[in-house]
């Protein structure tokens, strides 16, 4: 038996299933006060950052310091109740050569992968990109002593 309450759900033999209806009213205004075009001021560096980024279709970080914030469940729709700061934490690249920003949240430790955006600072995606090399998980003297025995 389908049986409908007035909070958009569906009960189905004893079982509670949240029904998304995207033509909702009250959907599409959070969507709208949420809009990925928004412009915000990220809540790491203090930069002010323009919402429509160049290459991607929703802005998910600071172009400046790729800080981003968990509020996403799927991407664009603003409906995550997490709203921590996710770090930075690694480059990725996807088959077709794209870069991709690995990010952890800081609350939940979720880990996202985003699209890099057409001005997102080179600077900072190298450094992120060199991190692991920077600091490898043991002695760089190693190293010489591995070359010089050969």
């Amino acid at each position: 038996m389908v049986a409908r309450d007035g909070r958009d759900r569906i009960f189905v033999k004893g079982v509670t299933c949240v029904k998304r209806k995207y033509s909702d009213r009250r959907y599409n205004q959070r969507k709208v006060q949420g809009a990925p075009d928004a412009a915000f001021v990220c809540e790491h560096c203090q930069q002010t950052v323009a919402g429509a980024p160049p290459g991607t279709e929703h802005r998910n970080h600071c172009p400046w310091c790729l800080w981003s914030v968990h509020l996403d469940i799927r991407p664009g729709d603003r409906r995550s109740s997490c709203r921590a700061l996710m770090e930075p934490i690694a480059v990725a690249v996807a088959r077709g050569g794209e870069w991709l920003i690995v990010h952890r949240c800081e609350r939940c430790k979720l880990i996202r992968v985003n699209r890099i955006g057409g001005d997102d600072s080179e600077l900072v995606l190298m450094s992120l990109a060199a991190r692991p090399l920077a600091q490898p998980p043991f002695p760089l003297d190693r190293l010489v002593r591995a070359a010089s025995n050969r």
